[in-house]
């Protein structure tokens, strides 16, 4: 969409507060239950591995659908391997989730903490892009490719 026009609209401190105090608490949350699992450490090392990998895959597909949003410019093979590389690291970590000898409310607490993790990570993904877009526009300094889209 080359004619897209975007309004620069700023977060309130508020809500940049409120996105990094639950970016910080999913972290604290994941890192909470895998260290306190009663699990043997390879398993929770791995588990611990598998949280890393969808925290990282779901900053990488923000991005992407961020940077082609009004088009596509990356190429073809790098959006496949993006979401190939999130969904393995959601299937993994779903996989290694379910096959560990914990109990159920102890599962329980670590998807609901893993699904906060990578919701979260969007959500600060969405924030620290749109302040850096306003900041380009507030300077003056957007992008030649985005200066007819972008108001």
């Amino acid at each position: 969409m080359a004619n897209a026009k975007y309004i620069m609209q700023r977060d309130t401190s508020g809500w940049r507060t409120q996105v990094w105090i639950s970016f910080a608490a999913a972290i604290g949350a994941c890192a909470y239950g895998v260290l306190l699992l009663p699990s043997q450490e390879l398993d929770r090392a791995f588990l611990a591995i598998g949280l890393f990998f969808c925290l990282f895959a779901s900053f990488t597909v923000a991005k992407t659908i961020r940077d082609n949003r009004d088009g596509q410019v990356d190429t073809g093979g790098w959006i496949m391997t993006v979401w190939t590389g999130f969904i393995a690291a959601f299937a993994l970590t779903a996989w290694g989730l379910w096959r560990m000898a914990i109990e159920d409310w102890q599962k329980a607490y670590m998807v609901v903490s893993w699904l906060f993790l990578v919701s979260s990570t969007f959500t600060v993904a969405k924030t620290v892009r749109d302040k850096h877009e306003a900041d380009l526009m507030d300077r003056g300094a957007v992008p030649p490719d985005m200066q007819d889209t972008i108001r």
